[in-house]
């Protein structure tokens, strides 16, 4: 962790929604003047998307049949580790980029799929942001979550977080239901061992709760709005909270625990703001010379 330097990271799995919450902070950053460095997970992917392909064919083979991004063999866990720390440290780190599709690799001129070069940021960041699976990952090598500053996961209830990867991938990405049901299955046993664990060592967590039938997530056509939903909010230390405050600005929102409130999911964003602003703002004025 470090004062100078902060390291923030939201963690979720694959249709968590954690693009979402990313929209959000940038929102935050941009109306404070923060100079965030943004960083993908994806970035940290040991292999890229023809290299997969093969490595799980190769895993198969072996009767390896749980080969996926949510476990370390498939990701630069080191690495991402080493980003944390220096960026602590010194400011600066080394970073690439995972292309997705045609739009991100065409000023790169390379393939979809694909990474860019390894490089180092460029010095007179704020702060730096991370998303992706793994930003309080612990395995027997690594700690990556001890040095950030401020944690976040991002957890719908299961058959939600199916539902939105469901149809994600076969609206955007081109997926038969067959194949994202066998990507889930597959990633199961790393989700348990690997993605969860992550949850407990979070700072805040939101766990979107939709208040409609989701029994059967592989048959579901839509979403459930934010509107059919609602907001689990837990906080490891609800001391430094103002709960009152919360309430009165979330209207319909209630407390459920001392360390949680639950709010509409129409108002999970400004909730977000409301939250995050202050503690983002408290991490800045830490820092030796902020920019006023």
């Amino acid at each position: 962790m470090s004062l100078r330097h902060p390291v923030v990271a939201i963690t979720g799995s694959s249709g968590a929604g954690t693009t979402s919450v990313t929209r959000t902070f940038q929102e935050i950053f941009r109306r404070e003047g923060i100079n965030a460095v943004i960083v993908e997970g994806d970035s940290f992917h040991r292999y890229d998307r023809e290299q997969m392909k093969l490595a799980m064919a190769e895993a198969e083979q072996t009767r390896n049949l749980h080969f996926s991004h949510f476990g370390p063999e498939a990701n630069l866990l080191d690495e991402l580790e080493t980003l944390f720390r220096d960026y602590g440290e010194t400011g600066v780190g080394m970073v690439r980029r995972y292309l997705h599709d045609e739009i991100e690799a065409k000023p790169y001129g390379q393939q979809p799929g694909t990474f860019t070069p390894w490089e180092e940021l460029p010095p007179g960041s704020d702060l730096l942001f991370y998303e992706g699976l793994h930003g309080a990952a612990v395995t027997e090598a690594v700690d990556v979550g001890c040095y950030a500053d401020l944690l976040v996961g991002v957890v719908p209830i299961i058959n939600l977080e199916w539902i939105q990867k469901v149809i994600r991938d076969k609206t955007e990405r081109g997926y038969s239901s067959e194949a994202v049901i066998d990507t889930i299955l597959r990633r199961m046993p790393d989700y348990v061992k690997y993605i969860c664990p992550q949850f407990s060592r979070t700072y805040v967590n939101f766990q979107r709760v939709p208040t409609v039938d989701t029994s059967n997530p592989f048959i579901a056509r839509t979403i459930p709005t934010a509107d059919e939903s609602f907001v689990v909010i837990r906080f490891a230390d609800p001391k430094v909270i103002d709960f009152p405050y919360l309430l009165s600005m979330l209207h319909d929102s209630f407390m459920s625990r001392p360390n949680s409130i639950v709010v509409p999911g129409g108002k999970m964003e400004l909730a977000m703001q409301l939250i995050f602003t202050p503690l983002i703002l408290r991490l800045m004025d830490k820092r030796p010379q902020r920019r006023r």
